[in-house]
């Protein structure tokens, strides 16, 4: 009784916390003061008087200036490139950032204190005191977190404007408590996240997908990094980039560093801003590889030029900012709209990747019908398994349905290995000649020393870590999303494919309609469900039929159990190729010949994270929707 009364009081006292934060937003009394510190004390240093504001030249600023200029409005022209490998999608991002003339829009769900996020945030820096105007607008819950930080930026150029969306009871900085609080109070505006990824120069060529700025999306992480995947674009769809975010931009939830609490706080009390400190690097000779690359045109012609298509359509889709608030208007869910129609009208084969294998409900109506169909399209799915993911949470409900997916949607799932050698190849050639450099974490001086904030359902930061191996080695998680249907169109973009992209998070991502594209885009995703890289998911070979038929009747049963799902036989498990075979189908005749199975969660040791699992998977169903 003394527990429970305990357990109730924390929660009245979260609950009042929240009450009293929600109405403490900032006054205009302090807005306006903050204002006028700025106005007076920001650099208006400008280190170039040139008309071009000293860009440097680049092939592909070039390409989509050529191919914006060659467009028409019934004849289209783009420039894209499938960005799979992490060294090429940083240095395009900074030999465009050096490129810009105008103007660069940075969007983005995490931006962290790493090497990855220092880099980019001092070239943007640069490029502001060169002229150039500059704008970045983060998601608060999983960016910067750090008021001091956030006071330098408020003040480091007049060509530099930073804006935080959605931000958790007016502040830039979330502690635990107030997280808790967050869930409580509010919990449909405070789960609605900006998970767009944009980075736009000149409103020419944008880069969109899955990259956040963070060490593990680049393969700069020394233990766990992820496989993900860009595509940069050039051509008019970078005007429907540009539409999107000054939506964004404009909207309410998007607010100015003088309105949140704390860093109104600092700017006021600092009085003179902080001069803005060269960034010390944990590998500065990695960075320094790659800024290098950035600007030798034969590594840019072999790495993006050559691998560019010329096609026609192309399209950028976002969902609106106001997509929970008028979660009745369509178009607010666009992309998310769009998405769902490309699936619903494969004709032949769905090539699908995502890190979450949680299908919203109007996803499962639509893989059914798909399934039940005449001539049923082929549904290959490339996604985690436990020991690669480090959103254990999200996974359990993944697992929960395995049965469903295989029976009910014909998917045939492919989950990572968590020591893929396929990733493993992209991580060498983004270190190479640095890895015997690898220096402690102690050892740097970032930028902003904020720590990393809580986490709870993974890919929000580099102090979440996944699931114990029984096996040593640099582990692998997937990242990316894509899709590809009928071999004729594909999509990369941020929406992972479940309840949270559907009906929560703002999502973006590119389609381009053509077969080049759709073709380059397959091959990268089947990669990565190759047997030397996935585990396969299906059936337990039926060795007792009447005991086989009662454990799965059990099963099904369980399954569908909102709570106290704890049957502990599941119709599927992992497998893995034997030596000598090759590669099959889970419904060839053949399969349990070529393939031996190797439990439900291979290669995990028994830990508290793989207990959470189970316990999820038994209670967590209501949570579909959070996760």
């Amino acid at each position: 009784m003394a527990r429970m009364s305990s357990r109730r009081l924390l929660v009245l006292h979260l609950l009042l916390a929240a009450l009293v934060l929600q109405g403490c937003t900032v006054s205009r009394l302090r807005i306006r003061q903050a204002d006028a510190v700025v106005t007076a004390s920001i650099d208006r240093r400008i280190d170039c008087n040139r008309p071009d504001h000293c860009a440097q030249s680049s092939p592909l600023l070039q390409a989509a200036q050529q191919a914006m200029a060659e467009s028409t409005p019934q004849r289209p022209v783009h420039v894209v490139t499938l960005l799979n490998d992490s060294e090429p999608a940083m240095a395009a991002r900074i030999n465009l950032i050096r490129a810009a003339r105008r103007s660069i829009d940075v969007q983005t769900y995490i931006w962290d204190h790493d090497d990855a996020g220092q880099l980019i945030l001092n070239e943007l820096v640069k490029a502001a005191r060169r002229g150039v105007q500059v704008r970045i607008l983060a998601d608060q819950l999983w960016s910067f977190n750090d008021p001091v930080l956030l006071e330098r930026l408020s003040r480091v150029n007049v060509n530099l404007q930073v804006r935080l969306y959605n931000p958790t009871f007016h502040k830039a900085q979330t502690q635990p408590v107030e997280f808790a609080a967050g869930l409580l109070c509010c919990f449909f505006k405070f789960n609605q996240r900006m998970h767009n990824k944009l980075l736009l120069v000149d409103d020419a060529i944008g880069i969109t997908g899955g990259r956040n700025y963070e060490d593990r999306y680049f393969n700069w992480d020394d233990s766990f990094d992820y496989v993900d995947r860009d595509v940069m674009v050039g051509g008019p769809a970078a005007k429907q980039m540009a539409e999107s975010f000054e939506l964004f931009w404009q909207h309410k939830r998007s607010v100015p560093l003088t309105h949140l609490r704390d860093v109104n706080r600092k700017i006021l009390d600092e009085g003179t801003p902080t001069p803005w400190p060269e960034p010390t690097y944990r590998q500065p000779l990695r960075v320094a590889q790659v800024q290098q690359a950035a600007e030798d045109a034969a590594w840019l012609n072999a790495w993006l030029i050559e691998p560019t298509l010329r096609t026609g359509q192309v399209e950028y889709f976002s969902d609106l900012p106001a997509k929970t608030d008028k979660p009745d208007k369509a178009h607010a869910r666009d992309f998310t709209r769009h998405v769902m129609r490309m699936v619903s009208e494969a004709k032949h084969e769905v090539v699908l990747q995502t890190p979450y294998l949680v299908m919203s409900k109007r996803a499962q109506k639509i893989f059914r019908q798909l399934h039940h169909g005449v001539d049923a399209p082929r549904i290959v799915v490339s996604t985690n398994s436990l020991a690669s993911t480090d959103a254990f949470a999200v996974y359990a409900m993944s697992y929960k349905h395995r049965k469903r997916y295989l029976t009910k949607f014909g998917f045939e799932i492919h989950e990572m290995k968590p020591h893929a050698p396929g990733p493993a190849t992209d991580n060498e050639l983004a270190n190479l000649g640095t890895d015997h450099l690898n220096l402690p974490a102690e050892t740097a001086t970032p930028i902003s020393a904020g720590k990393t904030r809580m986490h709870l359902l993974g890919s929000h930061g580099s102090n979440n870590r996944p699931a114990p191996l029984l096996s040593d080695g640099r582990r692998y998680g997937l990242h990316a999303k894509s899709i590809v249907i009928d071999d004729a169109f594909g999509m990369v973009g941020s929406h992972n494919f479940d309840p949270r992209s559907d009906h929560y998070n703002t999502e973006a991502g590119v389609i381009v309609y053509d077969h080049h594209f759709a073709d380059q885009l397959r091959q990268s995703i089947l990669r990565d469900t190759q047997p030397e890289n996935a585990w396969m998911i299906a059936p337990r070979q039926r060795k007792v039929p009447v005991l086989s038929d009662l454990n799965d009747m059990i099963g099904t049963v369980s399954e569908h159990l909102p709570l106290f799902d704890i049957w502990p036989f599941r119709y599927a498990t992992s497998y893995d190729l034997k030596p000598n075979c090759e590669p099959l189908r889970a419904s060839d005749p053949g399969f349990f010949a070529c393939y031996k199975p190797v439990g439900d969660f291979p290669e995990v040791d028994v830990s508290p994270k793989l207990i959470i699992t189970r316990m999820i998977t038994a209670f967590g169903a209501g949570t579909t929707g959070l996760l």
